[in-house]
């Protein structure tokens, strides 16, 4: 699977967050290249786990769509 890959205005962003937050909650500071390397490795080594979530997510709500339309199809028939 191809690693996520952010822009780098997501990737300030999202380092931005991630020195925050090991600011603000583990008292840590974190400079922004190993907020940058924690990021790759959440993206390549967890990234997945979240990608895999939505996919089965979005394939339920898919799923309970289509059974709708057949439903409602099934609603037109003339007998």
């Amino acid at each position: 699977m191809k690693p996520i890959q952010f822009s780098r205005e997501e990737t300030a962003d999202i380092t931005a967050k991630l020195r925050a937050y090991f600011r603000d909650e583990l008292e840590t500071d974190l400079a922004a290249l190993p907020a940058e390397m924690l990021l790759d490795f959440l993206g390549r080594e967890i990234g997945p786990f979240f990608y895999n979530r939505a996919v089965y997510d979005a394939q339920a709500v898919v799923a309970k769509k289509a059974e709708d339309i057949v439903e409602a199809l099934a609603g037109l028939e003339r007998g």
